[in-house]
């Protein structure tokens, strides 16, 4: 044996979606915070995934942990413990990601393995643990989801309201219930936190996520496009905040062009470009950055959702001048006209942007003093270093 290699302490990982690309929010907490717990800890990262994993993914992954267990969602199991929770009057989300067969494979590495520690990112991935009580554990709520989906009831087709209406009260319900389950509970931001209906909230720790350092490296701004939105383009509330750009903010500046940059755009996201032709979609981009820069000023109305937005962090830490709502900027805390401009409506931001049009020198300072909010205050290795104390002094 070698003296040199320091022994780390197990812990076990498990998250319900493979952590790469990052081109989802728990992907990218997920991925992140693993490689941060790996400098302390020997982890063992159990993934479930739905989707093909190619070789060059599973290589990213492996290269950020000790040990890599894939667990695989076939189509027919989905949908058949869909309607098992459904019966069951429990959470359609904790029917997808759940399996017997997952579960005997999970208890069969603890049973194996003197793991110090559990960490389960989101509720969909609770039930594998929740009754493993001689191990301490970690539940990361991530955020308030029966809020999110309760937010998206609205952009719905009413064929399908009533499902969600369902599945939102559900999930309020399992959130209080697997609250206590957990010896620790954490969540991304403190306007989460309170979204949380269980009457020890209180004791929820805020572990926010943080920006990679290429993200502050020097690169070229050429303002191809007036305007630049990034994210999944298939998730409701970044569709709902495109077609506002469109229709309530570009009509206000004649001629304005929008950059739309991120994965899996919906069919009525690439529509939109067939029918404006000031408006450009690049789909997934392998270097999200190059997006950013193209745009003079980043718009994200988001008027639904819950979370912290990354894309807002990764467009401040760029130097790019931000025009948001509160609803995002609340999870951020950046200050008004200072590292951040915020509106709520349609004419409130449209003010916004028109100041930042016409003062350039108050745009690049902005953009500069919004970079040096979230290097101050967003770090992966500061907010993972939450998590460590949470987990070595249990």
């Amino acid at each position: 044996m070698n003296s040199s290699v320091k022994y780390k302490d197990p812990i076990l990982v498990i998250v319900s979606r493979f952590p790469f690309p990052l081109d989802k929010g728990d992907k990218l907490r997920a991925h992140h915070q693993v490689k941060e717990l790996s400098q302390h800890f020997s982890v063992t990262l159990v993934t479930l995934s739905d989707k093909h994993i190619t070789n060059t993914q599973i290589a990213a992954v492996q290269g950020i942990c000790s040990k890599l267990v894939i667990c695989h969602l076939s189509r027919f199991s989905k949908f058949w413990n869909m309607f098992l929770r459904f019966v069951k009057i429990e959470p359609l989300q904790v029917g997808y990601f759940y399996r017997r067969k997952i579960k005997k494979r999970i208890d069969l590495l603890i049973a194996e393995k003197n793991f110090r520690h559990i960490y389960c990112q989101l509720i969909r991935t609770a039930e594998y643990v929740k009754n493993v009580h001689h191990i301490p554990k970690t539940i990361d709520f991530m955020d308030a989801l029966s809020t999110g989906i309760q937010r998206q009831i609205k952009l719905q087709p009413f064929y399908k309201k009533w499902i969600y209406q369902l599945e939102a009260k559900r999930l309020s319900k399992y959130e209080q219930y697997i609250f206590d389950y957990f010896e620790n509970k954490t969540i991304i931001s403190k306007q989460d936190k309170r979204l949380i209906r269980h009457p020890e909230k209180s004791l929820i720790h805020v572990v926010p996520n943080g920006i990679d350092e290429s993200f502050f490296a020097p690169l070229e701004k050429t303002n191809e496009f007036d305007f630049v939105f990034i994210g999944n383009m298939s998730y409701p509330p970044n569709i709902e905040a495109v077609q506002f750009i469109i229709d309530k903010i570009m009509p206000h500046f004649k001629n304005s062009k929008l950059l739309i940059s991120g994965a899996s755009p919906s069919s009525s996201i690439l529509e939109l470009a067939k029918t404006n032709q000031n408006v450009s979609i690049t789909g997934w981009v392998d270097d999200i950055r190059t997006s950013y820069v193209k745009g003079q000023i980043f718009v994200a109305p988001m008027m639904i959702g819950t979370g912290m937005q990354n894309k807002l962090l990764e467009a401040m830490a760029l130097g790019i001048p931000c025009v948001t709502t509160s609803l995002a900027n609340n999870a951020i805390t950046a200050t008004h006209e200072k590292e951040i401009m915020v509106g709520e409506n349609e004419e409130e931001l449209v003010r916004c942007i028109q100041i930042l049009r016409d003062d350039s020198h108050f745009s690049q300072q902005l953009g500069m003093a919004g970079s040096s909010f979230v290097k101050q205050h967003y770090s992966w290795e500061k907010s993972t270093n939450k998590l460590l104390k949470m987990i070595t002094t249990k």
